[in-house]
C-alpha cells in the first residue's frame, strides 16, 4: 500500500476555508466541534490501533479531519453523517485530498442513531469524536447494532469519559458505565486539550477505548432484561435496591427477594454492583420465564411480572 501525501490532513486553515465555503457555522445543537490539529488526528488513530486490515465506521466525521487520518491507516472508512451540507462535502473532500484512498470511503447519510446497516464488508473498528450530546446512546447503539466491531476509540466530554470508564463503587459509576461493561472492557485512553477544536468547547475532552468482551456476560437474562433492572436501580441511585428496585420487582418485598436470590445485599446501592451481579438480579426476577438467552422476550422496565407476561403475549400475537 502505498503511503498517502504527508499534508492530506487538514490544518486550522483548511478547516476554515471548507467551513466558510460551505457556509458551515458548528452548532451547540449538534454538538459539533471540529478537530484541527493534524498531531491530534494521528494520535488518535494511533491510540485506536487501526490496522491495515480494519473496516472503521466514524460517526460525525463533519469537514473529514479524522476520516482523512483513518484512511491513511485502515482498510476501508464507513462514515455517518447526519448534516447535509458536511455529508454533501465530505466525498469530494476526500477525493481532492487523498485520491489514492477515495474508493474505500462510504458515506451515510443518516442519523447514527437509526443506522441498522452499513455498506460494504463488516465494521471491525468505531473511531469517532462523537457529537457531545448524544455520545452515550450513540456508542451503545453502535456496539449494540454492530457486534462485529472489536475495537472502539471515541473522543467525548471528559465528564462522560469519567462515567463511562468508572468502576463500582466510583462517584460518577451509573447507567454509561454498566451498559458500556455489558459490552466491552472500557478505560480511559487520554485526555484531548480544548485548543484543538473550532470552535473551542467549553470543556475538557477524553479518550476512551472499549475492547469488545472476548466471551459475553454469562446469564440466561437477555440484555433488555439487565438493562432494565440497571435503569430502575440508577433512576433513584441514592435508595437501597430494595427500595429503587421495587417498581421493576412490583413490590419491595419482591425486589428483596430477587435481590436476595442474587446473593445482593437489599441495602446496597446500585452503584456498588458488577455488571455481572445486574444480570442476576434480572435471572431472579419474579415470575421471570426461565428460558435460554435466545428464547428470551424483552424485559418490560417497571412493569409488574403479570403485566410483562401479558405485553410478552401478546406481542407475539401480532
Amino acid at each position: 500500500m502505498s503511503s498517502p501525501a504527508s499534508d492530506a490532513l487538514l490544518g486550522p486553515a483548511d478547516i476554515r476555508e471548507l467551513a466558510e465555503a460551505l457556509g458551515v457555522r458548528p452548532t451547540k445543537q449538534r454538538g459539533q466541534n471540529f478537530v484541527i490539529d493534524a498531531n491530534t488526528v494521528r494520535r488518535i488513530v494511533r491510540t485506536a490501533g487501526v490496522r491495515p486490515e480494519d473496516v472503521v465506521v466514524e460517526v460525525g466525521p463533519g469537514l473529514g479531519s479524522l476520516t482523512l487520518g483513518l484512511l491513511e491507516a485502515a482498510d476501508r472508512v464507513v462514515a455517518v453523517e447526519i448534516d447535509d451540507a458536511l455529508a454533501g462535502a465530505l466525498p469530494a473532500t476526500i477525493a481532492a485530498r487523498m485520491p489514492q484512498r477515495a474508493e474505500r470511503f462510504s458515506l451515510v447519510h443518516r442519523d447514527a442513531m437509526q443506522v441498522t446497516e452499513l455498506p460494504g464488508p463488516a465494521p471491525t473498528a468505531l473511531v469517532a469524536n462523537l457529537p457531545y450530546n448524544v455520545a452515550v446512546p450513540v456508542l451503545l447503539h453502535m456496539l449494540d447494532t454492530f457486534p462485529t466491531i472489536e475495537r472502539t476509540l471515541v473522543m467525548v466530554q471528559a465528564e462522560v469519559a469519567d462515567r463511562l470508564a468508572a468502576p463500582p463503587g466510583s462517584k460518577v459509576y451509573g447507567v454509561p458505565s454498566v451498559k458500556a461493561n455489558w459490552h466491552a472492557e472500557v478505560k480511559r485512553a487520554g485526555s484531548i486539550g480544548r485548543n484543538v477544536f473550532w470552535p473551542a468547547p467549553n470543556v475538557d475532552s477524553g479518550l476512551v477505548s472499549l475492547v469488545r468482551r472476548a466471551e459475553p456476560v454469562r446469564t440466561t437474562a437477555s440484555q433488555r432484561e439487565v438493562f432494565a433492572v440497571v435503569d430502575a436501580a440508577f433512576a433513584q441511585r441514592r435508595k437501597t435496591l430494595r427500595a429503587a428496585l421495587s417498581g421493576w420487582a412490583g413490590s419491595a418485598p419482591a425486589a428483596e427477594a430477587a435481590l436476595v436470590a442474587a446473593g445482593v445485599s437489599p441495602q446496597a446501592r446500585g452503584e456498588s454492583l458488577t455488571v455481572e451481579e445486574f444480570a442476576r438480579i434480572a435471572e431472579a426476577a419474579p415470575e421471570r420465564d426461565h428460558r435460554s438467552p435466545a428464547d428470551a422476550r424483552p424485559a418490560r422496565g417497571a412493569q409488574p411480572a403479570g403485566a410483562a407476561r401479558r405485553a410478552r403475549r401478546s406481542e407475539e400475537q401480532q
